[in-house]
Order: structure tokens, then C-alpha cells, then sequence
């Protein structure tokens, strides 16, 4: 497949929406597991295991949190439209389209083109 020639502004728009992405995934992992004060649970011993279920009492986000959080989903959103609704899209169609989408989302990640099926 030949190297697609991106707009730069519009490549510059995937990177950061994936840096953007790995941010808000990795903010994700060190939240509660509720957003707001909640009593922790355990739940009934599985049949046929020893184990049990449950979640430990969440302190709820504290307000820092709740701004990241929201930044962040901004931020996606933003990055998100400007990428998809580039001009540079309208350039295209059919299966060109499809495969320079992907090529940028590839590029923008450093990951090389998907290795064939079978």
C-alpha cells in the first residue's frame, strides 16, 4: 500500500487524539470504582468455587478527578470531530477511504500495516 500524503494538521490531530486516548485510559485505571461515596459489597460464593465477588467501599472521585475526567472526554470529543470531519476525507471514497483511514490511525501509533489473514 503506498504512504498516503496526510495534511499535517490533520496527522497532528491523530497523535493527539491518541495521546489523549492512553491519557485518559491510564486516569481511568486509577479512579474508584464509583464516582460518587459508596459502601463496598460481597456477593454470594460462586457455585463450584470458592470464590467471591466484590468491590471494596469507594471514597467517590474527588473533585480534581471529576475535572480530569471531564477535560479529558472534551478533549476526545474534540479530536475525535476534527478528524473526522477533516476536508482531507472528502478526497477520497470507496475503499481508498477505508484504507487511508486506517493507514493514519497506523502511522499516528508507529504500528506497521496489518500482517495478511490466513
Amino acid at each position: 500500500m503506498a504512504e498516503t500524503d496526510f495534511p499535517v494538521d490533520l496527522r497532528d490531530a491523530q497523535l493527539r487524539l491518541h495521546r489523549a486516548r492512553a491519557e485518559y485510559a491510564e486516569l481511568c485505571r486509577e479512579l474508584p470504582w464509583s464516582v460518587e461515596p459508596a459502601p463496598g459489597w460481597e456477593g454470594d460464593k460462586q457455585l463450584h468455587s470458592d470464590r467471591r465477588s466484590g468491590m471494596p467501599d469507594s471514597p467517590g472521585y474527588t473533585d480534581h478527578q471529576k475535572a480530569e475526567v471531564a477535560r479529558l472526554r472534551g478533549l476526545l470529543l474534540e479530536l475525535a470531530e476534527r478528524v473526522t470531519a477533516d476536508p482531507f476525507w472528502r478526497t477520497l471514497s470507496g475503499p481508498a477511504l477505508v484504507e487511508a483511514r486506517m493507514e493514519l490511525k497506523r502511522t499516528a501509533t508507529g504500528a506497521g500495516p496489518a500482517a495478511p489473514a490466513g
